[in-house]
């Protein structure tokens, strides 16, 4: 038999695991609890279920992200150039602005938290530097908000204005 490990009969279970050492029960299962496994029913929850008003803790939830950035003053053409290519390169970009040394990028991120998205969104300008052309600038503020935050504030009338046009555009 090709692709079998030859050894001892013993050599099969790992030494000091709980499915080696078990005891069998009466019916030759292994079992290794104080009760018989017969007299342990066994239960199922169909996909979806939980209890009424519980969310679950890893559920992910979108994140409005707005993303300040700034420096040393760089041609628009570039800055232009890298930020289309930035949203080329995070399709969750919604609108980016820009002037010769600053810009704003908002977009949506799905994420378990907000420590979660805020990481990412602090990752977001180094992680595509180099590849986007991006400028040297560095971050100088960041909001995360949640999805629901983000909507009282635009029913409010006050907030970030709605993300259209969607693109990139000078300020």
């Amino acid at each position: 038999m090709s692709g079998v490990r030859r050894g001892p009969a013993g050599s099969r279970g790992s030494v000091g695991s709980r499915a080696a050492t078990a005891p069998r029960t009466a019916g030759g299962v292994r079992g290794g609890g104080t009760g018989s496994t017969a007299s342990r029913a066994l239960t199922s929850v169909a996909a979806g279920d939980r209890f009424r008003g519980e969310e679950p803790a890893d559920t992910p939830r979108l994140w409005h992200v707005t993303l300040s950035v700034s420096g040393a003053g760089a041609p628009l053409p570039e800055v232009r150039r890298a930020l289309e290519q930035l949203a080329h390169d995070h399709p969750f970009l919604l609108t980016s602005r820009y002037a010769d040394d600053h810009a704003e990028i908002r977009y949506w991120e799905e994420a378990r938290d907000l420590h979660d998205a805020a990481a990412v969104a602090l990752r977001l300008w180094g992680e595509h530097r180099q590849t986007a052309g991006l400028p040297p600038w560095e971050i100088v503020g960041l909001e995360v908000i949640d999805r629901a935050t983000y909507h009282q504030r635009i029913a409010a009338g006050y907030g970030p204005a709605p993300a259209t046009p969607v693109g990139v555009h000078p300020f």
